[in-house]
C-alpha cells in the first residue's frame, strides 16, 4: 500500500511514475521499449479506470468541483486510450510511425496530467477535507490495485477500455 492515503498525493505519484515509463520509451532498447509499453499501459489503464469508478464520482458530490473539469478528465482519458491503442498496434519495425504513435501518446498523457493538476487535483486540495482526501485515496488505491491485478497492459486490454 501507499505511504499517504491522500488521493491527490496518489494521483501525482501516478503521474510522475507514467512520466518517467514515458521517457523509457523514448529513450530505452527495444527490449527496455516493450517492458515500459507494457507497464505504462497497465498503469495508465488501472489509474483511467480508478479515477473513473471512484475519484470522479466523489468530486461530483462535493460541492464547488466544476461538473465541466469532469467531463473534460474524462474526454481525457479517452485520447490517452486512444493514443496508447495506437502505439500498441503501431509497427515497431517502422520506427518512424511508432515515433509519432509515441509522440501523440506523450502529448496526450502529459497535456491530461497538466491539467488535471492545475484544475481537479487543485480543487480537490482546497474543497475536500483531507479526512475526505483520505477516503477517497482509500478507494482510489483499492480499485487501483484491483485494477492491475486484473490489467496485462495488453492490446486487448485497452480495445476493451476504448469499445466497453
Amino acid at each position: 500500500m501507499f505511504p499517504s492515503q491522500d488521493v491527490v498525493k496518489l494521483i501525482l505519484r501516478d503521474h510522475r511514475i507514467a512520466e518517467d515509463l514515458l521517457r523509457q520509451l523514448r529513450h530505452g532498447g527495444p527490449s527496455e521499449r516493450r517492458h515500459a509499453l507494457r507497464d505504462f499501459a497497465q498503469l495508465y489503464l488501472a489509474h483511467v479506470r480508478a479515477e473513473e469508478a471512484e475519484v470522479y464520482p466523489a468530486l461530483k458530490r462535493y460541492g464547488g468541483i466544476d461538473n465541466g473539469q469532469i467531463r473534460r478528465g474524462l474526454a481525457r482519458h479517452d485520447e490517452g486510450t486512444e493514443a496508447l491503442l495506437e502505439l500498441l498496434e503501431a509497427d515497431e519495425r517502422s520506427p518512424c510511425a511508432w515515433d509519432a504513435r509515441l509522440d501523440e501518446l506523450v502529448i496526450a498523457v502529459t497535456d491530461y496530467a497538466d491539467e488535471t493538476e492545475r484544475t481537479l487535483l487543485a480543487d480537490a486540495r482546497e474543497r475536500v477535507t483531507r479526512a475526505g482526501r483520505t477516503r477517497l485515496g482509500a478507494a482510489f488505491a483499492r480499485e487501483r490495485a484491483q485494477q492491475l491485478r486484473v490489467c496485462s497492459g495488453d492490446v486487448d486490454d485497452v480495445r476493451r477500455m476504448m469499445h466497453g
